[in-house]
């Protein structure tokens, strides 16, 4: 599959099918998303994968109850581990670096796992202190997303994009790229 096909193909899954995820393909994922750029290649990242039913679905209630989650055949959980990126850059690795760099493994999984076929959707709205209780993290390991996994039983349309003219600007903000 093309990269632009991908991107422009992909739309978050809230519905699956109860076939399970290719241990090859869960590999080829989470292969993808180590391979994401990170500052000074700290690579802070971690990667609970969850197929137990009982912590999906404690997970599914730590995100507000938004079901599909626990419908999915497997939930990957992505973590920043904030040490690792805190010893190298401080407060700023710890706030700022170790999210930018675990939201690049995101997409680069969310993507790989649309070009094999599988759906995900990208969820952050959850209670951060429930999902470290559920999975035992330690303090140092923050979880940022929780993505569901699994074959696509829904095929949701384009959602609305603001055009490149609303949100390109040219040596400042205000000064707009592309007129018309």
């Amino acid at each position: 599959m093309d990269l632009f096909e991908a991107i422009e193909g992909r739309r978050s899954i809230r519905a699956y099918l109860p076939d399970p995820v290719r241990e090859e393909d869960l590999k080829r994922i989470l292969e993808a998303a180590i391979r994401a750029p990170s500052a000074g290649n700290i690579q802070p990242w971690e990667f609970i994968v969850v197929k137990d039913s009982e912590t999906k679905r404690r997970l599914c209630e730590a995100a507000l109850g938004q079901r599909f989650i626990e419908e999915a055949p497997v939930v990957i959980v992505v973590c920043a581990n904030t040490l690792r990126s805190g010893a190298v850059y401080g407060s700023r690795g710890v706030s700022l670096y170790c999210i930018q760099d675990t939201a690049a493994a995101i997409q680069n999984m969310l993507l790989a796992a649309y070009a094999l076929g599988y759906g995900t959707c990208w969820v952050g709205a959850f209670h951060e202190n429930e999902v470290a209780q559920i999975l035992e993290l330690p303090s140092h390991i923050r979880p940022v997303a929780i993505i569901p996994l699994g074959k696509p039983a829904e095929s949701p349309p384009l959602r609305p994009r603001r055009s490149l003219k609303e949100v390109v600007h040219l040596n400042k903000y205000g000064v707009k790229y592309f007129s018309g």
